[in-house]
């Protein structure tokens, strides 16, 4: 099992830089950061930059791996976002890990005025959105062309560090969208089902997003095992870091789902994981007996 942290872009750097920096001393296995123009309500408060925030907390660390929780059609053109991507990744010395998700509604979704797309048109977006990158990441010059993205001899020189590419995981909950992730995922996120008040209808509702999934990656033609399995913990009623019984509760429920890697959130003070960092101070201690579970 290995266990990671998300660390919201709301804070400065004067104080984001330490969280990234102690993310590594607490022994988190990898590192992330949400790829939003804005989020929810968050939309109104400080936000910043997922790729500048990256490059700066590939800078301050040596061993965790970073990664984008996650980056979206929404307002990203292959093109661009592979260009930056190579650069994370030398920057970061192969320790980028990309992750990607259709986009949803909201705010990323509607700043920029483009007209509000349906459930299938994200997807065959997202569709689109998988195979360029990949092919850009993988290649050196892409000519290709859809309905909603085009490259015209786009460059990729000097490619990323990592080869073929940065790992890539697909968020995916529903059964197009999993598709997707068994073909081009080396991992696959999921949420799981609508949380509620109810923990163990959340948990079964993982369950059976883990089943659908291997079915998916059998269908893919893919060994069972080739796709790492993310759960991200905080989509559950309760949050993980509540408190050290409930963090090691779902990373035990976690691992006997067969999940490979699970992510939880950095605490904040109030509103959206609201919390204490002590009982993160709390968690580290206890992350070499997790991993064993």
């Amino acid at each position: 099992m290995r266990i990671g942290i998300v660390i919201l872009p709301d804070e400065r750097w004067s104080v984001g830089g330490r969280r990234w920096q102690q993310a590594e001393q607490y022994g988190f296995d990898h590192a992330w950061t949400y790829d939003h123009l804005g989020w929810r309500d968050l939309a109104d408060g400080p936000w910043f930059d997922a790729v500048a925030t990256l490059t700066a907390a590939a800078m301050v660390t040596r061993r965790i791996r970073l990664g984008t929780s996650v980056a979206s059609p929404n307002f990203r053109h292959p093109v661009h976002f592979a260009r930056e991507i190579t650069a994370l990744d030398d920057i970061s010395q192969g320790r980028l890990m990309l992750g990607a998700g259709a986009g949803g509604l909201g705010f990323d979704a509607a700043v920029l005025g483009r007209p509000e797309l349906s459930p299938r048109q994200r997807v065959d977006r997202f569709a689109e959105f998988l195979e360029l990158l990949d092919a850009l990441l993988r290649g050196d010059r892409v000519s290709w062309s859809g309905s909603y993205f085009t490259a015209v001899d786009a460059r990729s020189t000097p490619g990323p560090v990592q080869r073929p590419r940065p790992p890539l995981v697909v968020a995916a909950n529903g059964p197009r969208t999993m598709r997707l992730a068994a073909r081009f995922g080396d991992g696959w996120l999921t949420t799981g089902g609508p949380a509620g008040d109810d923990l163990d209808g959340w948990w079964r509702s993982v369950a059976g997003a883990r089943d659908r999934f291997a079915e998916a990656v059998t269908a893919a033609g893919r060994e069972p095992d080739a796709v790492d399995r993310y759960l991200d913990l905080d989509s559950a009623p309760v949050y993980s870091l509540s408190s050290p019984a409930a963090f090691a509760d779902a990373v035990g429920r976690a691992a006997e789902l067969g999940f490979t890697d699970v992510l939880a959130h950095w605490p904040r003070a109030s509103s959206w994981y609201a919390g204490s960092e002590k009982v993160l101070e709390s968690v580290a201690a206890m992350l070499p007996r997790l991993r064993g579970r």
